[in-house]
C-alpha cells in the first residue's frame, strides 16, 4: 500500500471514530436525563455503526459510519413524584445509558482514533526523510 492509500484510510478512521466520540459524548451528557411530561420517554442511548467502503482512486478499503441509530434496550424506572414527567404511581423513566459502558466504548474510540494519527505521523515523518534525502 503507497502512502497516499495509508493517508486516506486513516483519515476515514479517524472520522469514523471522531463520530462516534461525539455519539458518546451525547449519550454521558444526557444520561440523567428524563422526560418532561408523564408517559414521555427519556434520551435513548445512540450507537454508531461503521461499514467498509472501497476507495477507488487508491485501491484500498476505508470505513465511513453507517448509522446513528438509537439502541434498543429498556429504560430503567426510577420513583421520584416530585419530577413533571413522573407517571401517576410517581415513577419516572430513566435513560437507557450505562455511565460505565458509555466510558470504556470512548476509551476504545481514543485508542483508535490515536493510532489513526499515529499511522498519519508515521507517513508524514516518511514523506519528509524522503524529501530530505532527494535534496541530498
Amino acid at each position: 500500500m503507497d502512502l497516499e492509500a495509508s493517508l486516506k484510510v486513516s483519515f476515514a478512521g479517524m472520522n469514523a471514530q471522531g463520530t462516534r466520540l461525539r455519539v458518546i459524548a451525547e449519550n454521558l451528557a444526557n444520561a440523567d436525563s428524563t422526560a418532561q411530561t408523564p408517559g414521555g420517554e427519556p434520551y435513548r442511548r445512540k450507537v454508531v455503526t461503521f461499514q467498509s467502503v472501497l476507495d477507488k482512486s487508491v485501491g484500498a478499503t476505508t470505513v465511513k459510519v453507517a448509522h446513528i441509530k438509537p439502541s434498543s434496550g429498556d429504560f430503567q424506572r426510577r420513583y421520584d413524584p416530585a419530577n413533571p414527567g413522573a407517571d401517576a404511581e410517581g415513577y419516572v423513566l430513566t435513560p437507557n445509558v450505562n455511565p460505565l459502558l458509555e466510558l470504556m466504548d470512548m476509551r476504545e474510540a481514543q485508542r483508535s482514533y490515536q493510532a489513526n494519527l499515529d499511522t498519519i505521523d508515521a507517513a508524514k515523518t516518511m514523506i519528509s526523510r524522503t524529501i530530505d534525502l532527494l535534496r541530498g
